[in-house]
């Protein structure tokens, strides 16, 4: 024989002969049960990432990688502080900007609102706010024109639209003969967005930022400034840097800090919808173990007729290491391969399904990611498939331990 006996004793046993067919049909849904578990495993771990990677994107399309703040009164030399700042190499883009939490009113309808004020020209540096602006009447921010840009619901919840106009509502406060009231400023609505976050539709409004600062008394000073940088990943480490090289008085803060809850909770989605699909891998693993364990009863005698050849206990034990590593490595390799394709198509094949009996799984009009998006991870499909082989090579041991453990005189007694 030109193959290790080993080798060609556990891959003939795989195979259906006679009487054990019932045998190889357990086996072969072994195989199966790990190639399913595989597949759906790695295609639902790849629409997670396509969904975080989505709502990543749709939050920090109006959230900035790094925020640089003063301890108190705002930024005095804000396009010095720019410029310094862009010397790191990877900062990629900078905008100031003014926040004003306020309240907006449109007759009887209030609503409250972060008001920020932005330039144009600066802001595509830092935000692809201005990339989902779904109507305009035209007119841009220009100073002292008090115009302004809302989010699509709240122009939804206050009634209003581009044209109309609204009430801004600001926690400064005037001293008047009738006592001290709060600022109020007349904005006329230019345009409105829709980044897909219910958090920014909702609550944001855009106006011009020498507008926000004349309302917050500001001066020449802004908020704080905004920073872009090549690898969102990144962003930690860059305002480390950046902190590093700044005087104590400004503070930095990046996207994980102010978002660390929310991306925290969808990687713990995410790695325990790993964990619980992996059970289904983990009971067609089990199922190996019953099957050899089945074929080792079967095999009793051709156990002993081998140890009485020469066959070392050791022999024994790999030629049932053989038979159920074949099941588990062809099921990994089919289900990575199943599984690869499918979370490539999934869009699609969504899409057919969705035209074929008219429906929608996630209604546009309901959900603000309607397609099914699909980001494969070849770490996430690694693991999985090396898990899926462990397992399956683990669940080997005590059948094949058994079977080493076969007395050739206790088997071959009533023969």
């Amino acid at each position: 024989m030109y193959k290790p006996v080993e080798l060609f004793v556990g891959l003939r046993y795989t195979r259906a002969k006679r009487r054990n067919h019932f045998i190889s049909f357990i086996s072969l849904t072994s195989m199966l049960g790990i190639m399913l578990g595989v597949t759906a495993l790695i295609t639902v771990l790849s629409v997670m990432n396509g969904f975080h990677t989505e709502v990543r994107e749709r939050i920090l399309g109006m959230a900035s990688h790094i925020n640089i703040f003063a301890w108190r009164g705002g930024l005095s030399d804000w396009s010095g502080l720019s410029a310094r700042v862009s010397e790191n190499p990877r900062v990629v883009g900078s905008a100031p900007y003014v926040d004003i939490q306020g309240m907006l009113i449109n007759r009887d309808n209030v609503s409250g609102a972060l008001v920020r004020g932005v330039l144009l020209d600066k802001e595509p540096a830092v935000s692809d706010v201005l990339d989902h602006l779904i109507y305009t009447d035209g007119t841009s921010l220009e100073p002292g024109a008090y115009r302004i840009i809302l989010g699509r619901e709240l122009a939804s919840v206050l009634g209003v639209g581009p044209g109309d106009k609204v009430t801004l509502v600001t926690p400064q406060t005037v001293a008047t003969p009738a006592g001290t009231i709060p600022r109020l400023k007349r904005f006329t609505v230019s345009g409105l967005f829709e980044v897909g976050m219910g958090e920014y539709d909702r609550s944001v409004a855009l106006v011009h930022m020498a507008d926000a600062a004349k309302l917050a008394r500001l001066g020449d000073r802004v908020t704080g400034l905004r920073l872009r940088v090549d690898d969102l990943y990144k962003a930690p480490a860059v305002a480390r840097e950046l902190a590093a090289e700044l005087p104590p008085t400004y503070e930095l803060s990046d996207w994980t800090m102010e978002h660390r809850n929310f991306f925290s909770a969808l990687r713990t989605e995410k790695r325990m919808m790993g964990i619980i699909l992996f059970l289904i891998v983990a009971v067609a693993a089990f199922n190996i173990v019953s099957t050899l364990v089945m074929v080792v009863a079967d095999k009793r005698s051709d156990i002993a007729i081998l140890r009485t050849l020469g066959a070392s206990s050791g022999t024994v034990m790999r030629v049932f290491i053989v038979q159920g590593a074949a099941i588990g490595v062809i099921g990994s390799l089919l289900g990575v391969l199943g599984g690869v394709v499918l979370a490539l198509n999934v869009e699609a094949l969504v899409g057919g399904i969705e035209s074929l009996f008219h429906t929608h799984f996630l209604d546009p009009n309901i959900y603000y990611i309607s397609k099914l998006p699909s980001e494969i991870h070849w770490d996430d499909v690694g693991l999985i498939g090396s898990s899926s082989l462990i397992l399956s090579l683990l669940a080997t041991l005590y059948p094949a331990r058994r079977a080493a453990l076969t007395q050739p005189a206790e088997a071959l007694r009533y023969e």
